[in-house]
């Protein structure tokens, strides 16, 4: 089964991290990977339990991730699960874990792990699959990090889609 680790340093308290990272309202301000980010099933906010659904790029292929959080402790992890079978994934698992460093700034560390499908065809989908899901997530940490580094400047920034955001 391929996994990912990708850690990168944010310029924000592990809560603040925390709270815009699973807020699906602003979802799409900074996340370079989406093109669409909501909660479904009746959740209005991420908790234990709550599914969301995440839509890749056009680009990556439009496909959607429905996954139900199997952990929840802000500010520190949140964990999901996949629950559809979108074309490709047999199965997704993701864990964000966040740690604060110095009161002004925390560690974010994004875990994945998946299968891919059709079964045949694993040993060339594996590793393009995880190669490009470790890229993507390195550049959507990344896109993180400069939103908070826009915030604590007290600039507008543009989102991915270029839209302006307020501090």
């Amino acid at each position: 089964m391929p996994r990912g680790l990708i850690r990168e340093v944010i310029p924000a308290t592990s809560a603040e991290v925390f709270r815009l990272l699973h807020d699906y309202e602003h979802r799409l301000d900074w996340d370079t990977l989406l093109q669409e980010a909501y909660l479904t099933d009746g959740f209005r906010v991420a908790k234990l339990g709550a599914v969301s659904v995440c839509r890749g790029r056009a680009n990556l292929g439009g496909i959607a991730l429905k996954t139900r959080y199997v952990s929840f402790r802000p500010p520190e992890v949140a964990a999901v699960k996949m629950i559809n079978r979108p074309l490709f994934f047999e199965r997704f698992a993701a864990t964000i874990r966040h740690r604060d460093l110095d009161g002004v700034s925390s560690s974010v560390e994004y875990q994945y792990n998946f299968t891919a499908r059709p079964r045949w065809l694993r040993f060339l989908l594996h590793p393009l699959m995880n190669a490009l899901l470790a890229m993507e997530t390195r550049k959507r940490l990344r896109a993180l990090k400069r939103h908070f580094e826009g915030v604590t400047r007290g600039v507008r920034s543009t989102s991915p889609r270029g839209v302006e955001t307020k501090p």
